[in-house]
């Protein structure tokens, strides 16, 4: 698997630090921005795969930052919002389908449900493909599997007649 990038934006230094621990625990890359431009201008130079931002961020809100991103890459990256200040289900509506975000959470973060939204996101499923045959082989089994069946109906219609 190629360690993917998430760029973290977020003006408040212990969850910048517990957000950055908790994605490297996961064998992720971690960019970190502590304002709204300086994630914008990180989220160019850096090419993330994925991108969490608070809410509440100086110079360029997080809500702006979301929605800017959301249409520059037409949703191709993931931005998940995060926040400790707008709570409730209008919130997470808006973050959704007003500003493009993919996710949005409540600080504070369940780990477990945030890195699941991730892997999600990123289609990084602990490398699943991986034990899947590829899709030849299987129409190939499938083929064998189909004239075999054919082939026994015609014994069986036979055998009957005789």
């Amino acid at each position: 698997m190629a360690e993917k990038k998430i760029l973290v934006v977020d003006y408040d230094a212990t969850s910048l630090a517990n957000l950055s621990k908790v994605l490297k625990e996961n064998r992720y890359r971690v960019i970190t921005a502590v304002d709204g431009q300086a994630g914008y201008d990180a989220f160019h130079s850096e090419r993330p795969d994925l991108i969490v931002i608070e809410a509440m961020l100086p110079k360029l809100h997080g809500f702006d930052l979301t929605q800017k991103i959301s249409r520059e890459t037409q949703g191709q990256v993931p931005v998940i919002l995060i926040t400790g200040l707008y709570k409730g289900p209008q919130y997470r509506q808006e973050a959704t389908s007003g500003l493009g975000a993919a996710q949005f959470f409540e600080k504070p973060l369940d780990p477990g449900a945030f890195i699941a939204a991730i892997k999600r996101l990123l289609h990084d499923d602990d490398d699943f493909d991986e034990d899947l045959p590829d899709s030849n082989a299987v129409i190939e089994s499938l083929s064998r599997r189909g004239r075999g069946h054919a082939s026994r109906q015609g014994e069986a219609k036979s055998a009957d007649k005789g």
